[in-house]
């Protein structure tokens, strides 16, 4: 499982076509994390003071139809996908709870919630 970070209003925004977000234009891939430790580092230090709900997208790395690349080699802690998420590939979706004066946690996202 890999996990990729994002806003919850751009998630939810095409819910019915795969998940392209604006680094696939402007750099080729989408960023994500090879597990749950880095995922929560990467939010404490780069999401920290964005505002609203975030979620961290859990993706069966298997199930993806575009390639994955490991920059930095075989075990390295943030994959790259190299195409649009197919929303197929998820597996869970975690709300990333931000509270002040605490590193950051994942949840259940409960959509409507």
């Amino acid at each position: 499982m890999i996990f990729h970070i994002v806003a919850l209003a751009d998630w939810t925004a095409a819910p019915g076509l795969p998940y392209a977000p604006s680094s696939l234009e402007s750099q080729g891939f989408v960023h994500c994390c090879a597990d749950v430790p880095t995922t929560l580092a990467i939010a404490d230090a780069h999401y920290r003071g964005v505002r609203g709900t975030l979620l961290a997208v859990e993706l069966d790395e298997g199930s993806l139809t575009a390639e994955v690349r490991r920059e930095g080699g075989p075990g390295s802690r943030y994959p790259h996908v190299h195409g649009p998420v197919n929303r197929e590939a998820v597996s869970r979706v975690w709300q990333v709870a931000r509270t002040p004066g605490s590193p950051a946690s994942l949840v259940p996202w409960e959509p409507g919630h």
